[in-house]
C-alpha cells in the first residue's frame, strides 16, 4: 500500500517532466529518471512526448509520478522513513511549482508555497 499526493494542474495544463525536474536541481535536491513506464531508462535519456508513469530516483528512495487525468499522482511506500517522506513531499512541491498547480490535501488543496510551509521537506528545499 502506498501513499499518494495529488497534484492538480488549473484547466489540465501539466508541466512537462523537464520543468518539474529543473525546479528540483535549481533547489540542489537530487532526482533522476531511472524508469518511464515500466522500463528502465539511462539517466540522460529522453522522455516519451506522453508517458503515464515515472520512476525518479532520489537520495532517500523511489518516488513515482503517475499521470492521470488533469493531475499528477505522485505516490511512495506506505511505510515510508521521514527522510523518503521528505523526498515525496519535495517532489509533490516541484511538480505544483512547475505547472503552477495545487497539491490536493485532506484540509483543502494548498498552492506549493503554503504546502511547503506546513509539510517536512529536505533541507535544501526549506529556504
Amino acid at each position: 500500500m502506498g501513499m499518494e499526493h495529488i497534484v492538480q494542474f488549473p484547466g489540465g495544463k501539466m508541466p512537462e517532466l523537464s520543468q518539474v525536474m529543473r525546479v528540483l536541481a535549481d533547489h540542489k535536491f537530487a532526482a533522476q529518471v531511472r524508469m518511464v513506464d515500466g522500463e528502465l531508462t539511462m539517466p540522460d535519456e529522453a522522455l516519451p512526448e506522453r508517458w503515464g508513469e515515472v520512476r525518479l530516483g532520489t537520495p532517500s528512495g523511489m518516488v513515482t509520478v503517475v499521470r492521470r487525468g488533469d493531475a499528477f499522482h505522485i505516490v511512495t511506500w506506505g511505510n515510508a522513513d521521514e527522510a523518503m517522506q521528505r523526498a515525496w513531499n519535495a517532489v509533490a512541491w516541484a511538480a505544483a511549482k512547475a505547472g503552477d498547480g495545487q497539491i490536493l490535501r485532506p484540509e483543502g488543496a494548498q498552492a506549493p508555497d503554503e504546502f511547503r510551509n506546513s509539510a517536512a521537506f529536505p533541507d535544501a528545499l526549506r529556504q
